[in-house]
């Protein structure tokens, strides 16, 4: 009797392998070879899996998003019920941001495929739509709702300074929380001025 392959896992196994080439070697290190050779898998297996460079890249950002999702609603649902708006964007921000061995691999990926879909539109379309979904939800927690996308902004520079080394944990937590103090301290100026 054939043994059943789990898809999904197998499937994850392979993104995983990507995401270890393109955090080490850089996004231009992708390869179906180069991928299967660090799973421990031949081409053909990664091709039966995925078609395409960009179907592998487009599965390996889905897995970082899972990922990130998990750590965020464990971090979330540590602050218990009803959380201060700031206290849950704050939560939010810094779980999503690079501060540790693993978020910083999974920003690595996270920026290859940023830079990857800038000359790929067809794969930026989710992208875009997680921008925006992004923004609106922090917008519905600040005082401005425009400021929503300053705050993406904010994280996503971060992020990226993070990466490169520009910033240290502490340097970035320490912009993040006098961002959000001003946000913060408008509406509260607001409301005194009423």
């Amino acid at each position: 009797m054939p043994k059943k392959v789990d898809q999904r896992e197998r499937r994850t196994l392979i993104a995983d392998a990507l995401m270890r080439v393109a955090a080490d070697r850089g996004l231009e290190a992708v390869s179906l070879r180069h991928v299967a050779a660090e799973a421990g898998v031949s081409t053909g297996m990664v091709q039966h899996w995925f078609g395409t460079k960009d179907e592998m890249m487009a599965f390996a950002m889905e897995v970082v998003r899972e990922r990130n999702q998990a750590r965020v609603t464990e971090a979330v649902a540590a602050l218990g019920a009803d959380p201060a708006p700031r206290d849950l964007l704050r939560t939010i921000i810094a779980t999503l941001l690079p501060l540790d061995e693993e978020s910083r691999a999974d920003g690595r990926v996270a920026l290859a495929f940023l830079a990857y879909t800038a000359v790929r539109p067809t794969a930026s379309a989710v992208l875009r739509e997680e921008t925006a979904q992004m923004a609106g939800f922090f917008g519905s927690l600040v005082p401005v709702p425009e400021r929503g996308l300053d705050l993406l902004a904010l994280m996503e520079g971060l992020g990226v300074y993070l990466l490169g080394g520009q910033f240290t944990p502490d340097q970035a937590r320490a912009v993040l929380d006098a961002q959000l103090d001003l946000l913060f301290r408008t509406q509260h100026d607001h409301r005194v001025g009423e």
